[in-house]
């Protein structure tokens, strides 16, 4: 048996180059066999031609559109001339190892398996639409194959399971619980939630198709979205605006009361209601969704004014603090939002949560709003919001119920248009005054 460097040059020839590639294409896609249909080259020259007849001892004419040698027959002549396989031959000619694609292939389904397991197994995959949803669209756009990708990586997507089911299990009025608590709960590793890591941006993502919301762009849109699940990212950022709300207790307490006694707008923050013990004993809290309206207040009824909660929208952990300190301190709330699904929404998740009396948010408050709204022109039409002909803006998210007035959620289907709480002040303010 021959063999060495000299032998293994000879297949170094222009001759063999082609023949040789075809050959590490079927091995690597067949897990290394021998077996299978012979690897065939069209249209080969005259030099490649010979080399074949040298491999099988089969003749070929001159004229031969196609030649083929099977594997084993260039396998027997390889180890027959350098005392190598052909595998370990092709390995020696690349100066790298054959891939077992069919063996790659198992791999990687099976660490896409596993993968998917814990989200697979979680009850919310049973339960929850929305995290089916998602779910499809972590299969479908690369996100695991990413994940399993790399090392680190690969035990994300369960640890985002177990971030939503934490979420989701929680009652409504439960404890908040910061964003560096949460991650450390879950993962052990209090910044493993922070903005960019990929943990992040999968439970916000789920949590944007749980809310019918884009995913947020801006960290203020992170905040609120986090805060609507008592997940606090900054104390700080969370806050509360207030309108003659007097208080009892040191710092805070003495705040509100000066503010209060000159008819001021407040801003109140997570922080300090987590750093000052406070005690209300106002009989009534009105709440608003709109800065505008409690701007409106202020200005038109000064000290006057009955204490007057504004949620700056979606309300947050520190207006969900401050309402709890009302009604303990004996407080009936009385709210009122937009009209427009996440309105509604929001609005029947306060009544849920604080015993909240709905303020002016039936049918009859919403069809007299959206006649106003008509003949006002209607409401310039924000970002991603499209204004019909008479100036009305589109309803927008998901429809949700209002068993409070289940007309109201009628009425809104029925006309699709949202209506807006400046739209409907007057009679805010008016109910204010008396």
């Amino acid at each position: 048996m021959s063999g060495g460097p000299e032998a293994v040059k000879r297949y170094h020839a222009p001759e063999y180059r082609r023949l040789l590639r075809a050959a590490r294409r079927r091995l690597e896609n067949n897990g290394g066999s021998l077996d299978g249909p012979p690897v065939r080259l069209g249209g080969p020259d005259e030099a490649e031609r010979n080399a074949i007849i040298g491999i099988t001892g089969r003749h070929r004419g001159l004229g031969a559109g196609t030649v083929s040698v099977t594997l084993r027959e260039l396998d027997a002549v390889v180890r027959a001339g350098t005392g190598l396989t052909l595998a370990g031959l092709l390995e020696a000619l690349d100066g790298r190892p054959l891939a077992n694609r069919p063996a790659e292939a198992a791999r990687a389904l099976a660490a896409r398996r596993e993968a998917l397991g814990p989200a697979e197994q979680s009850p919310l995959h049973e339960s929850a639409e929305w995290f089916r949803t998602w779910l499809g669209a972590v299969r479908r756009n690369g996100t695991v194959g990413r994940l399993i990708a790399r090392p680190e990586t690969v035990g994300v997507l369960a640890q985002a399971v177990a971030v939503l089911e934490f979420l989701e299990a929680r009652p409504e009025g439960r404890a908040p619980v910061t964003l560096a608590g949460l991650a450390a709960e879950v993962t052990g590793d209090p910044k493993a939630l922070n903005h960019r890591t990929t943990l992040s941006t999968l439970v916000l993502r789920a949590l944007a198709i749980r809310e019918s919301v884009p995913l947020p762009g801006t960290a203020e849109g992170r905040r609120e979205l986090w805060d609507h699940y008592e997940v606090v990212v900054d104390d700080l950022a969370s806050r509360i605006l207030v309108l003659n709300l007097p208080a009892e207790g040191e710092g805070l307490g003495e705040w509100l009361t000066g503010a209060a006694r000159f008819g001021t707008p407040f801003q109140v923050t997570l922080h300090q209601l987590s750093t000052f013990s406070i005690t209300l004993r106002a009989p009534v809290v009105h709440v608003c969704e709109n800065p505008a309206v409690l701007r409106r207040a202020a200005a038109e009824l000064g000290p006057g004014c009955p204490p007057l909660v504004c949620t700056e929208g979606r309300p947050s952990t520190a207006f969900h603090r401050l309402a709890a300190v009302a009604v303990r301190g004996g407080a009936r709330l009385r709210y009122h939002g937009d009209f427009d699904w996440p309105g509604v929404d929001m609005a029947g998740a306060v009544a849920r949560r604080h015993g909240a009396e709905l303020w002016r948010m039936t049918a009859a408050d919403y069809l007299a709003g959206l006649g106003d709204a008509v003949k006002a022109g209607g409401r310039e039409a924000g970002d991603g919001e499209a204004a019909d002909g008479e100036g009305r803006v589109g309803l927008t998210g998901r429809p949700v119920p209002t068993p409070w007035d289940p007309a109201l959620a009628e009425a809104m289907r029925e006309h699709g248009a949202a209506v807006y709480e400046e739209a409907v002040a007057d009679p805010l303010l008016a109910d204010l005054r008396e």
